[in-house]
């Protein structure tokens, strides 16, 4: 038998200024009467989540909404969304928000029907297939922030408050059944989310891009998706309004999600560690992290920097990469060393234990061992990137 391998796109995508307004049609094309409404308590407040939700209602549509969701979701809030959807006897999830509201509204539709518990079905050999996936009911993702890219994900990363980590969960029926991509729901982030989901969203294709599992497609669109980054993530920064710039980001964070499909690497292992410890922010702690471990990869990944420097009007070199990503996390803001947002040197061990672990880890250019990833987060805490 021939083993081939198995390259996988996302799902079907709705793509356009004011789409929102759509909601309630997408939700009889999919058969859908009484969906759940996964989103955060900041965002179940703000107007333009209200009139999504009237967007149901005009259409005669009758739902739920969920909101307790901390901003890096635990195991309790999946659990208590599971209860109202169930109770509710909801037919769908309507996932509307950053990372923490998809990510928690594929984890509760994926667990609503099930008999096993969610750490069941961590990241790990086969444990999806333990799933009933005709239990699994449709999902509609609807991304307000231009950063993680989990609308078109399979993955939702889940902090496990009693080890301390962040758990991955896999199944393949996570992929939403549609995604509505509206760049006007991105103009309210301020300027420091804008940076932060922005750079996470880089860190995706870009990790993406180096990572060492063939998928030339998937490698391909990590390209087009820094690309895309590397032109308007100053615009949508400096000047929010700008709705072109915002629809890009949009983009280019979708791409990112697709072409993980390749791996991430040693930054999401570092950050999934670091963020399951202290609860810190995950784009953040990727932006942080970008300049350390690409240095650490250096010398695997060299060719391949020269390479995206030459696609993004850069010299083609390591160094000039390396100098514009410096820039560029400075005129976004963001801090340079781990330390500036209060972590220690003290978490060292703890961290490159964890780190070790992760699934990102698996597809870093270079696998590291414990101590590596320890000399890492020390470096970043000190700021030494050489």
């Amino acid at each position: 038998m021939v083993d081939c391998v198995r390259w996988n796109y996302p799902t079907d995508i709705r793509y356009g200024c004011g789409g929102i307004s759509q909601l309630g049609s997408l939700c009889e094309e999919l058969a859908i009467s009484n969906p759940l409404f996964v989103t955060d308590p900041g965002l179940a407040e703000l107007g333009m989540t209200k009139d999504a939700i009237q967007c149901c209602h005009d259409t005669d549509i009758n739902m739920g909404i969920f909101s307790a969701i901390k901003s890096n979701p635990t195991l309790n809030n999946i659990e208590q969304g599971v209860e109202i959807f169930n109770q509710g006897k909801h037919d769908s999830v309507i996932a509307f928000g950053g990372g923490s509201a998809l990510d928690a509204g594929k984890a509760i539709a994926l667990l609503s029907g099930q008999k096993f518990g969610l750490w069941d079905f961590e990241d790990k050999n086969d444990n999806w297939k333990k799933a009933q996936i005709s239990s699994i009911p449709k999902i509609i993702a609807i991304p307000t922030t231009s950063g993680t890219g989990s609308e078109v994900g399979r993955v939702s990363v889940i902090t496990d408050e009693e080890k301390a980590l962040k758990r991955l969960i896999f199944h393949p029926d996570m992929l939403p059944t549609i995604v509505l991509l509206d760049p006007e729901l991105t103009l309210h982030l301020p300027p420091s989310l804008t940076a932060s989901t922005g750079m996470d969203a880089l860190s995706h294709n870009l990790e993406a891009f180096c990572s060492p599992v063939d998928h030339p497609m998937a490698r391909g669109i990590a390209v087009e998706g820094c690309r895309l980054i590397s032109e308007n993530l100053l615009e949508a920064y400096k000047n929010g309004g700008n709705i072109e710039a915002r629809g890009r980001m949009l983009i280019a964070s979708t791409m990112g999600a697709t072409s993980f499909q390749r791996g991430l690497g040693a930054m999401h292992a570092l950050a999934h560690s670091i963020g399951g410890i202290f609860d810190s922010h995950h784009g953040t702690l990727n932006a942080i992290l970008m300049p350390y471990v690409l240095a650490t990869n250096r010398y695997k990944i060299e060719k391949d920097i020269e390479y995206l420097s030459m696609c993004l009007g850069l010299t083609s070199t390591f160094d000039s990469f390396l100098d514009w990503v410096l820039l560029l996390r400075e005129e976004l803001g963001i801090p340079h060393k781990l330390s500036e947002i209060g972590l220690s040197k003290k978490s060292a061990p703890i961290v490159g234990k964890t780190a070790k672990k992760d699934p990102s880890a698996f597809t870093n250019p270079i696998i590291l061992g414990a101590e590596d990833y320890e000399k890492i987060y020390l470096k970043a805490i000190s700021g030494d990137i050489n």
